[in-house]
Formats: C-alpha cells, sequence, structure tokens
C-alpha cells in the first residue's frame, strides 16, 4: 500500500470511527499478526500511525 493509499485509509476510519479509529487499526494490525499475514499487518500500522499523526499530540 503505498503512503496515498495509506493516508485515505486512515482518513475515512477517522472520519468514520472518531477516537477509536486508531484503536481499531492496531487491532486489525494484530489479527493480521496473529493470521500469519505481516504485510496487510504493515499496512495497518502504517494505518494507525497516520491517524495518530493526523489527531496530534495527547493534551495532559
Amino acid at each position: 500500500m503505498n503512503a496515498m493509499q495509506v493516508s485515505h485509509y486512515a482518513q475515512a476510519l477517522y472520519r468514520s470511527l472518531g477516537g477509536r479509529a486508531e484503536a481499531e487499526a492496531a487491532q486489525r494490525a494484530r489479527q493480521k499478526e496473529e493470521a500469519g499475514q505481516a504485510e496487510e499487518a504493515r499496512d495497518w500500522r502504517a494505518i494507525q500511525a497516520s491517524i495518530r499523526a493526523k489527531r496530534g499530540p495527547l493534551q495532559a
């Protein structure tokens, strides 16, 4: 998955799930890792990182 696709998926997931989007991406990555699907897991980790970057730093 290229950077443009990662950004698109991250944006769509964030729009639909809001604050839960990053956790959802992490869960999907874990599922792919457990299933032995390393490339798909890597894609989901990239989506998770993109969501985190778009969301910005956490408020303390």
